[in-house]
């Protein structure tokens, strides 16, 4: 599968089936006609039990690889290992990057989340494909994480080598800002989920982070 900016994909869409109950459907709609290997879908829904998220997995697995993008578990490595997803993305206290490769295969894509500098210097020295960081601006969804660390925090912690996809509050406006502080992608949960056209906000998405 193709990848883009810096071996991964530049647009991450984030899911949250309380703002979409069909995730089938709304990733479906979402990847129509986008070029292949640009998107990574995670598939994030922690109060799910084993059984319901694998279904949801090979469903969504279905549908990603039908539109030649990626689909990468949250946490659950035995999810993403029985549901065939292209990786996993880790919480930045959680499995270690190469324990996750050694599971999944050289070729998955192993992203960790990272809060700070500290956070993606381990993940790049644990052997990371990338790392999450953020929340970069304000959003409901990630003010438990504390303040936005904003565009400097973000342009500090890249120089580090670590491709990094720039998480919280991102959406078409800026998102470019957010490729020139260093981000090597984007990733949304509202600007997909809560919108009436999740194909236009994805394409927008990938215009404004080229």
């Amino acid at each position: 599968m193709a990848r883009l900016r810096s071996g991964v994909p530049v647009v991450h869409l984030i899911t949250d089936r309380t703002l979409a109950g069909d995730l089938g459907g709304r990733a479906e709609a979402a990847l129509q006609g986008l070029p292949p290997g640009s998107v990574a879908l995670h598939l994030r829904e922690k109060d799910l039990p084993g059984g319901e998220l694998l279904a949801l997995a090979r469903r969504l697995r279905a549908v990603c690889h039908a539109a030649g993008q990626a689909l990468l578990v949250n946490d659950r490595l035995d999810v993403a290992l029985a549901a065939g997803a292209d990786g996993v993305h880790l919480p930045s206290a959680g499995v270690s990057p190469a324990d996750a490769r050694r599971l999944l295969g050289p070729g998955a894509l192993v992203g960790v989340s990272c809060h700070g500098a500290e956070d993606v210097r381990r993940a790049r020295d644990g052997g990371a494909s990338f790392a999450t960081f953020g929340p970069v601006h304000d959003t409901p969804s990630k003010r438990r994480y504390g303040v936005p660390v904003g565009l400097e925090a973000l342009r500090g912690a890249a120089a580090l080598g670590l491709p990094l996809v720039a998480l919280g509050g991102i959406d078409a406006e800026n998102a470019p800002a957010a490729i020139a502080a260093g981000a090597a992608g984007v990733a949304a949960i509202r600007a997909w989920l809560a919108g009436p056209d999740p194909a236009a906000a994805v394409r927008a998405l990938l215009a404004a982070a080229p």
